[in-house]
C-alpha cells in the first residue's frame, strides 16, 4: 500500500527482484575523502551481493577495496512520475579466489568496456533498502 506521500517501502525481497531486472547502477565511494559516483553494468550474485566486472588498474578497484561502499539502480517513468529506486550499502572486496575467479569469468558480468584481464569487485549486501514512487495524480 502506498502511503500519502505517494511512496512505498519496499521489503529486502522485492528490492533484490528488482536489482535482478535492470543491467546498470551506480556505485558511491569516496575518492581522496571526497564523495564519487561512477555508473557501472552489474548483476546480483546468487547470495545477493553485487557483482561488477572492471580493470585491474581501474581508480575504483584502489578505491573500493576492503571500503564500505553504497550502490543504487533505479527505474523511473517521467511520463507517470512513477518508478523505484534501490540501495545496497555494505563491504566491497575484489574477488582473489581463483576458483571465485573462473567461476565468475563464466557466469559473472562482463564489463560493457573492452578489458583484457578483468577483475570481479563484490559488494555484499548487508543493507537493502527501497522505495517506489506510485505516479503522481494527473501524471501524463
Amino acid at each position: 500500500m502506498f502511503h500519502t506521500d505517494g511512496f512505498r517501502v519496499l521489503d529486502r525481497r522485492e528490492c533484490l527482484r528488482l536489482l535482478a531486472e535492470v543491467p546498470v547502477g551506480r556505485v558511491v565511494y569516496t575518492r581522496q575523502a571526497l564523495p564519487a559516483v561512477l555508473p557501472v553494468n552489474f548483476r546480483l550474485d546468487s547470495d545477493a551481493s553485487v557483482l561488477m566486472c572492471t580493470s585491474p588498474a581501474s581508480d575504483l578497484v584502489r578505491a573500493v577495496d576492503g571500503a564500505v561502499v553504497a550502490f543504487e539502480a533505479d527505474e523511473f517513468d517521467a511520463a507517470t512520475r512513477s518508478g523505484w529506486s534501490v540501495v545496497v550499502t555494505g563491504l566491497a572486496t575484489l574477488v582473489t579466489d581463483p576458483a571465485e575467479h573462473e567461476r565468475l569469468s563464466r557466469t559473472g558480468p562482463r564489463s560493457w568496456m573492452p578489458l583484457r584481464d578483468g577483475v570481479f569487485v563484490r559488494i555484499e549486501s548487508e543493507m537493502v533498502t527501497g522505495r517506489e514512487l506510485g505516479g503522481a495524480p494527473g501524471a501524463q
